[in-house]
């Protein structure tokens, strides 16, 4: 009896064991993600390119000078925007989709729009408030308010003003100084913003960049420093909103310097054999000057949405500027336009035909049931669920969607797996097998607004001729821009 008691024991045993190693080997089994392709984005510079478009406050002495560059000698009493409203700043930004906003807290004139303790060419001498103001206290308290809204500030490493300037050990003595002033008073602040634009008669300096940034990073971790040459967020090489056909996100950052001009054209492109993450920041003015001046207007509709396919819709953030006015608000017909431009990017984009279609692709990870079909690339998360092909296919990779029904559209997005890398080097996209369109990069997103105009089809194909490793599309949309009309003659 007692042999028998064993044997049964030994057999129950043996049995959850056997059961227990194959539920072991059915998780083994199931497919994993692809390697990365190096390099990759922070967190920080993720967070930064999903919001696609963001807002600069060019607000000064300029304001009230009708000029772009000021000289340094302006008297701080001109300064005095009676009707200053930092919540409207927040709350024009804010209609127009916009999270992110960047104050010139100085620019090349030196005025300072806090009340720095270094120096009194600042609102303390200004009539403003009685020389109590302090503009960006009040720009931060109205982003909190909103609650919705972040903060970046600039602070122009030329200045015209101070007298330390042209003095290496003292001007970058009193540049970090006014540095920790704003990052440590003000609060969280997203981004900060630094260039090398100088005169062509300014004294010799020499900035202090690596100290900057490194007491940046320390004050505060999780900041994007933009510049020329990064580290976190690099310039376009241009100020008309627009990228190159090709964009990488990656770069070698030993090839870069801030302030040299002759990069532009690898800025603007960036390097697939890049060694850096470092995307990049399409600065433009909504007005053709940087600060307000009563003589301008705004940019129209048209331009704005050409600037849009031009930055963002090519692996871009846009940083639009809309300055504040004399009075100290940003003027109607600005805010109106600012308005526009998001209700028509909503009308373009809130609707993806593609998702009335049948996916399919010319192999997926894993297999059926592997997790990485071309379905992935219809539902709402653009970054983590994605189609990845087999390895086993390296060329001949496609994915199409197929609508009996038939679509009219006039816009293609593609969106790239960027967590895992940038890789898509080109592709092609045919509409019942006719091309239609044509690039190289795509990254976090690429917009082919079609050169013909709207297309009637059935089957949409985008077929990837070229990549680093593995091509990993997170999403496709299909979409009608009604204000895209290529077969007549725009008036600009």
């Amino acid at each position: 009896m007692a042999n028998k008691l064993w044997c049964l024991i030994v057999c129950t045993v043996t049995l959850l064991l056997q059961l227990s190693n194959f539920a072991i080997s059915k998780r083994e089994q199931l497919p994993t993600p692809p390697l990365p392709v190096l390099p990759l984005p922070s967190y920080s510079q993720l967070k930064w390119q999903q919001r696609e478009v963001i807002m600069f406050l060019h607000f000064g002495v300029n304001t009230f000078t009708d000029s772009e560059w000021g000289t340094g000698h302006e008297n701080p009493e001109i300064f005095n925007p009676a009707g200053l409203n930092a919540n409207q700043w927040v709350n024009a930004a804010s209609e127009a989709g916009i999270d992110l906003v960047i104050l010139t807290a100085k620019h090349h004139d030196g005025f300072c729009l806090w009340p720095s303790k270094y120096t009194d060419h600042s609102v303390t001498k200004s009539p403003w408030k009685n020389g109590r103001g302090d503009v960006v206290r009040e720009f931060v308290a109205a982003a909190k308010a909103h609650g919705g809204v972040d903060v970046g500030l600039y602070l122009s490493p030329w200045d015209r003003h101070d007298r330390r300037y042209g003095h290496n050990l003292e001007y970058n003595e009193y540049y970090l100084a006014q540095l920790q002033e704003l990052l440590n008073k003000y609060g969280s602040v997203r981004e900060i913003w630094f260039d090398g634009a100088k005169g062509p008669n300014a004294p010799n300096m020499s900035y202090y960049f690596s100290d900057w940034f490194a007491m940046v990073k320390e004050l505060q971790s999780s900041i994007n420093i933009f510049s020329d040459a990064g580290p976190d967020v690099r310039w376009i090489g241009n100020e008309n909103g627009s990228a190159g056909s090709t964009c990488w996100s990656t770069i070698n950052r030993t090839s870069l310097s801030i302030g040299n001009g002759s990069i532009a054209n690898y800025l603007n492109k960036g390097d697939p054999k890049g060694t850096d993450w470092l995307p990049a920041e399409c600065d433009v003015s909504i007005r053709p000057g940087w600060f307000w001046h009563k003589s301008e207007s705004p940019k129209k509709l048209s331009q704005l949405l050409e600037i849009y396919y031009d930055s963002v819709g090519r692996n871009c953030v846009l940083l639009l500027n809309v300055p504040p006015n004399t009075t100290g608000l940003i003027s109607d017909v600005d805010v109106h336009r600012l308005r526009e431009f998001r209700n028509a990017i909503d009308t373009i984009f809130s609707s993806n035909l593609a998702e009335k279609c049948f996916a399919r692709a010319s192999s997926r990870r894993g297999g059926k049931d592997g997790g990485f079909g071309p379905e992935n690339v219809l539902d709402t998360d653009h970054l983590w669920t994605y189609w990845a092909p087999s390895e086993r296919r390296k060329d001949d990779n496609w994915i199409e969607f197929i609508c009996p029904e038939g679509l009219r559209f006039n816009v293609i997005r593609i969106q790239e797996a960027i967590g895992l890398g940038q890789r898509i080097k080109r592709h092609e996209i045919y509409v019942d097998g006719k091309k239609v369109a044509d690039g190289t990069t795509v990254g976090h997103k690429r917009l082919h607004r079609l050169e013909k105009g709207v297309e009637h089809g059935q089957n949409v194909r985008i077929k990837i001729l070229g990549s680093r490793g593995l091509p990993l599309i997170s999403s496709v949309g299909l979409h009608y821009d009604p204000f895209w009309h290529p077969n007549e003659q725009l008036i600009l």
